[in-house]
């Protein structure tokens, strides 16, 4: 989205002649008031009654985020888990983009980001009232279809063995969610390795790694995934926020037939709310909204019990106001939607402009007012009471319970 990214650029460039680029970043980043264990304290009435709202109906047991990332500075054997290029100067954009992760993650220490991002983490979910559990994302490296990794197109990567390890360490928290590039010449054995640790679920972030999912090689990888019933979570759309957007192509919702046509179960991540891809199987090969082409693959029978979509992003500012209609209005898609916060991205003030949501009738005033307060202590809290409290319109429909828990086909791992 080129708006976004001069957006940025520029402000940049301000913060740099104003010579307050940390205190302009914490401004669109963080900004935060206090500690998630500070909220009940701080909230105003009408606060705790949307929080008590948000959770009539939700079994906590079932409560699920399938979308949380974990980052950390490494480094492993295979070299630093963040490139040199977002600590850079010359990379201006990975830089500021970076930094703003920082800033919503609550680092302040550039010696200790691993300790405090899960630090922070641990924090907000557990000043959670009947909190669930947060699917943690590792991010496998990107690799070229030769095999070969390709180091100048990974800004950074997260170890299984460290995802893996966290969920150990706080079972009651976390799910782990481990990343296996399919091009990797040794994927096959490294996803069945997982499996047999008991890991069911496997993320891409097909733009940024290079990814293909309707390519002839991810086909031994998705035979293995069916023998152990494990779910792909793919990332659909657009996307800007790993620092990249050379293979926006990859993105497309229509690459995962593939994986579908093979019977693998495919979480569709964001529901291709944000951006526009080719329509591959029109004659005409036109650009249409990505999320006409979600739709077209959720409306198709064959793919029932396949297929879900994830709302990660639907109410973020540059996503379109008419995916969130439609996924508000189309209770027929309800029993096949999961919630996922993207965190830390809900962390990033400018985001999630609860503003616009209230012009566009999404939230009340009172109920911006209520948000915002949220927002100050626990971005993630904030994160599942607004998709809990926004509703069509219109119609005045919204996102039902069911939504926010895992669907009781998934696989539930211990």
């Amino acid at each position: 989205m080129p708006v976004m990214r001069a957006s940025w650029a520029m402000m940049l460039f301000l913060a740099t002649l104003l010579g307050g680029c940390g205190t302009l970043i914490d401004w669109g980043a963080g900004n935060f008031a206090g500690k998630p264990a500070e909220m009940d304290a701080a909230l105003t009435p009408a606060a705790h009654e949307l929080i008590a709202k948000a959770f009539e109906g939700i079994d906590s047991a079932r409560l699920t985020d399938f979308h949380v990332h974990v980052f950390g500075d490494g480094p492993d054997q295979n070299g630093p888990w963040v490139s040199p290029t977002t600590r850079s100067w010359l990379h201006p954009f990975r830089m500021l983009q970076y930094r703003a992760y920082l800033s919503a993650s609550g680092i302040s220490d550039s010696e200790r980001v691993s300790e405090q991002y899960v630090e922070r983490l641990v924090d907000l979910v557990r000043n959670i009232k009947g909190h669930g559990r947060c699917f943690i994302c590792a991010m496998d490296r990107h690799y070229r279809p030769d095999g070969t990794f390709d180091p100048a197109s990974t800004p950074f990567h997260v170890p299984n063995d460290y995802i893996f390890s966290l969920a150990e360490h706080y079972p009651e928290l976390f799910v782990p969610v481990i990343s296996v590039h399919p091009y990797r010449p040794d994927a096959v054995r490294e996803l069945e390795r997982w499996a047999r640790k008991g890991c069911r679920y496997v993320k891409w972030l097909s733009t940024s790694q290079g990814i293909d999912p309707s390519s002839p090689l991810t086909e031994p990888f998705y035979r293995k995934m069916r023998e152990y019933g494990m779910v792909l979570l793919a990332h659909t759309g657009e996307e800007l926020a790993v620092f990249s957007g050379e293979h926006q192509e990859l993105g497309n919702p229509l690459l995962l037939r593939k994986p579908l046509d093979m019977g693998v179960t495919v979480v569709a991540l964001h529901s291709a709310s944000y951006g526009k891809h080719v329509d591959l199987e029109s004659p005409e090969k036109e650009t249409v909204p990505s999320f006409d082409l979600f739709l077209r693959l959720m409306e198709e029978p064959k793919y029932r019990g396949l297929l879900y979509g994830e709302i990660a992003g639907v109410t973020f500012f540059n996503h379109s106001d008419d995916a969130l209609k439609t996924l508000l209005e189309r209770d027929d898609l309800h029993p096949r939607l999961v919630n996922g916060s993207d965190y830390p991205l809900p962390a990033i003030n400018f985001l999630v402009m609860t503003g616009s949501l209230f012009r566009s009738g999404f939230i009340t005033a009172e109920e911006r007012r209520a948000l915002d307060e949220i927002y100050r202590y626990n971005p993630l809290l904030f994160d599942f009471v607004l998709k809990r409290t926004i509703r069509h319109p219109e119609t005045g429909r919204r996102f039902p319970p069911s939504v926010f828990m895992i669907p009781a086909k998934f696989p539930v791992q211990p």
